[in-house]
């Protein structure tokens, strides 16, 4: 159960990945792929949104480019 932190609407294109900073804000970098040499992978910011994380959550970019939170599931057995 995921719930909606911060609606930014970014559009994703291939060959990107998506991710939440430390900042908050939406970044990408480019994917590595099998063949290819491993050079300095750096980020760029695509939306600020500037959200607080609060520990134990997961937080992620969902199909509609927002910013969406689920608690991570710890200790189970």
């Amino acid at each position: 159960m995921a719930e909606k932190v911060a609606k930014t609407g970014v559009k994703k294109e291939r060959g990107y990945l998506y991710f939440v900073d430390k900042n908050g804000d939406v970044s990408r970098a480019k994917m590595s792929r099998g063949g290819r040499k491993k050079g300095k992978q750096s980020a760029e910011k695509v939306a600020r949104a500037g959200v607080k994380k609060k520990p134990g959550h997961l937080y992620f970019i969902d199909k509609q480019g927002d910013i969406s939170c689920a608690k991570m599931a710890r200790g189970r057995r």
